[in-house]
């Protein structure tokens, strides 16, 4: 055979009834190239096993998600160190001035010269400033009144004002409600008076945010507040109370009124009934008014007919019949002279 044959196989050449017609047709014999077939063959038998070889992902179970590849994370910041207590004196390097109010006033006494909490000094209430010290634009880790909301103003001053009578209701005090921190009355480096560290003596602090109760102090007839014989703290606890308008009480739980008006208080065999129950405001003006006596009407039978009338809706007993209240001039305190109480008539006669 030649050598040019050698790389050929021969297929066999169908026989019988159609063989004319496939020899015809393809030829009496079909080669094929034995390099084609031997690559078919390897191709057949290698390609499952290259893939039984690879990995195969595990499906996901009911329930679960396909896994995600994982984000490289950055590496964690170091936390910033705390800062620590500096000392009053490094204070004073910068702050001269206000440590010269802070040195004259009680605040003074109580954080620094005679111990404290440790001896801090300025930073009892500012915290500590060592990083601030390092790096005086670092204000982030002190606490600034200045910048901070009233209700932590207010825990930082009740941390050591919060005995005593004066202060147990300063969280819920009228000032904390509607913004007044302890800071926008009292002043621990620039106070102007001596006496509790007020930014302004009373009653011109007062007035700077009650404008209405200065007109009525301007009034013919007023308490004398601005006369400098009263101050409105002795009314009113400005640090709250359990009672409205922050009124103080007697030392018997009464209106405050009688702290001063004790005559009136009593207690008398007939009572007023308004006074027990109403309070002295049912009939007077509490900070001053254009009538005498601060009353809130000019005409006193018109006051008292407020109550003494034949309506059903009050209690008191109606005026009777013969009182002419026609008459000009009349008052009914003519003849019933001991109307806050008496001891001896029930009609408040003298």
């Amino acid at each position: 055979m030649p050598e040019k044959n050698k790389s050929r196989i021969a297929i066999p050449v169908p026989t019988g009834k159609n063989a004319s017609s496939e020899t015809g047709r393809r030829g009496p014999r079909i080669r094929v190239r034995t390099s084609r077939v031997l690559a078919l063959l390897i191709a057949s038998t290698l390609l499952p096993a290259l893939t039984l070889a690879q990995p195969q992902a595990k499906p996901a179970s009911a329930g679960q998600t396909a896994p995600v590849a994982q984000e490289k994370k950055a590496p964690a910041t170091p936390a910033a160190e705390p800062s620590t207590y500096a000392g009053a004196e490094a204070c004073k390097t910068c702050h001269a001035e206000i440590y010269t109010g802070w040195e004259k006033s009680p605040h003074w006494k109580q954080t620094y010269k005679e111990g404290g909490i440790a001896k801090h000094g300025c930073e009892e209430c500012h915290g500590p400033a060592s990083s601030h010290v390092a790096d005086p634009s670092d204000t982030s880790k002190l606490f600034l009144f200045d910048k901070a909301p009233t209700k932590e103003i207010n825990q930082r001053c009740l941390t050591c004002h919060a005995g005593g009578t004066q202060h147990m209701n300063a969280i819920n005090s009228e000032h904390t409600k509607n913004g007044v921190s302890c800071v926008s009355c009292h002043s621990p480096h620039h106070a102007k008076e001596s006496e509790f560290l007020l930014v302004k003596a009373q009653p011109e602090l007062c007035y700077t945010c009650h404008l209405q109760q200065k007109a009525q102090f301007d009034m013919p007839f007023h308490h004398r507040v601005n006369e400098g014989l009263i101050q409105c703290s002795d009314c009113h606890n400005v640090h709250g109370t359990v009672g409205p308008k922050q009124v103080r009480t007697s030392s018997t739980q009464d209106a405050v009124c009688f702290k001063c008006h004790i005559d009136k208080q009593g207690p008398f065999v007939f009572e007023h009934a308004p006074i027990k129950v109403d309070g002295c405001q049912s009939c007077h003006l509490t900070h001053g008014g254009p009538n005498p006596h601060m009353l809130k009407l000019s005409n006193v039978n018109l006051l008292c007919l407020q109550c003494h009338t034949t309506s059903s809706f009050s209690s008191a007993p109606e005026a009777p019949s013969f009182h002419n209240q026609a008459s000009l001039f009349q008052s009914c305190l003519l003849c019933h002279s001991q109307i806050h109480g008496s001891n001896f008539d029930a009609t408040f006669f003298k």
